[in-house]
């Protein structure tokens, strides 16, 4: 990028700015920290950044006039979302939450230019200033939750997953369903349809409409939109699954639980230490055990001994005694993935980027 000497100098003026006067002194002598977020949709999208927006709100809360926050929306990943960050940064912001995988190296990018501000990327993993943390949540273990109720519920034996980007955290969230799934039901099959996109109610809803059309009587999400959600009501009969936030308008039916994922502690606990002067670069992945995911209500949708095991199994994975990921399992070619009783490391899950055995579809490269 090339700067003009105008603009290199209001750049290095409001880094400057950024680095000395983040926080806003009051009469009484207490600073309030400032604290932004770039969200990839709508705080009214109904999922994933309606989850981050309230948890936005609840910190607001805790903290009353000691911190004050800011936020854009529809923030596109790539270059304009580096601009949304830089102008924060510019002006004041102690602390920014970048709530999108594809704003991973923006985030990186700015904080390059901007060391005194500490930044939080959320579902990614590089680090590559000591201001740099990331955080995500382990959304797999909802999902597994998610493919025993989908395989009981099943009639037709065809469960419909509408997918975002083909990367690890979607991946994993498709084989955890998937093997779940099976596991209760041995004829179901998946149909993955890919809608390249995290957010947009058209593709969604259409991308569920062919689903069911294809025969799935189940369709999952790991897209923001309520509209599947729509679409699986306005075809009758045909069961569907909160992502993110707990979508309750749906319930009982077609909505029979829900992914709920509670950033609020988190960003609680954050923006306290840059407050106490603690903040240190971390890597978090939590899960249900960590309240970091929650499960929505399992609604009277589902049939009494179902809810039974989907509840004893939150409980496993949240005190330890049950990993999603154990073997035996195989990849999709019949190589061996994990051998009985193996549990998968951390390492394994976070570069996933195959199909378990069994699913009948094909991973974009």
């Amino acid at each position: 990028m090339t700067f003009t000497k105008r603009a290199a100098a209001k750049l290095l003026l409001g880094t400057a700015l950024a680095a000395t006067m983040g926080t806003t002194a009051f009469a009484d002598g207490h600073e309030k920290t400032k604290v932004g977020f770039v969200y990839v949709g709508s705080v009214n999208d109904g999922g994933w950044t309606t989850s981050h927006d309230k948890a936005r709100l609840a910190m607001q809360e805790h903290f009353g006039d000691k911190v004050e926050t800011v936020f854009v929306e529809n923030v596109a990943e790539g270059p304009d979302s580096e601009r949304v960050m830089t102008q924060m940064a510019l002006d004041g912001a102690d602390l920014i939450f970048t709530t999108s995988f594809g704003y991973m190296d923006p985030t990186n990018n700015v904080a390059a230019k901007f060391p005194d501000v500490k930044f939080e990327h959320a579902t990614g993993y590089k680090r590559l200033h000591d201001n740099v943390s990331t955080y995500s949540a382990r959304f797999y273990e909802g999902r597994a939750i998610q493919g025993h109720i989908a395989g009981k519920m099943t009639k037709s034996n065809i469960v419909g997953y509408i997918g975002s980007y083909p990367i690890p955290e979607v991946i994993r969230g498709i084989n955890s369903a998937f093997i779940h799934a099976r596991k209760v039901n041995p004829d179901v099959q998946f149909k993955i349809i890919w809608a390249y996109t995290w957010f947009d109610a058209a593709k969604e809803a259409d991308a569920a409409k062919v689903l069911i059309e294809q025969g799935a009587d189940v369709v999952l999400q790991h897209t923001d939109s309520t509209a599947p959600q729509a679409a699986a009501q306005e075809a009758g009969n045909v069961t569907t699954f909160g992502q993110a936030s707990d979508m309750e308008q749906y319930a009982p039916y077609p909505r029979v639980s829900s992914i709920i994922d509670e950033w609020a502690p988190y960003y609680i606990a954050r923006t306290q230490a840059v407050m106490d002067g603690t903040w240190e670069q971390i890597d978090t992945w939590d899960g249900i055990g960590a309240g970091m995911v929650g499960i929505g209500e399992i609604t009277e949708a589902v049939p009494a001994d179902v809810k039974a095991e989907a509840e004893a199994m939150k409980a496993a994975i949240a005190d330890g005694s049950y990993h999603p990921f154990t073997g035996p399992l195989n990849k999709q070619d019949g190589t061996v993935f994990l051998a009985e009783g193996e549990v998968a490391d951390d390492g394994a899950l976070a570069g996933m980027n195959f199909y378990v055995e069994g699913l009948d579809a094909e991973l974009p490269q």
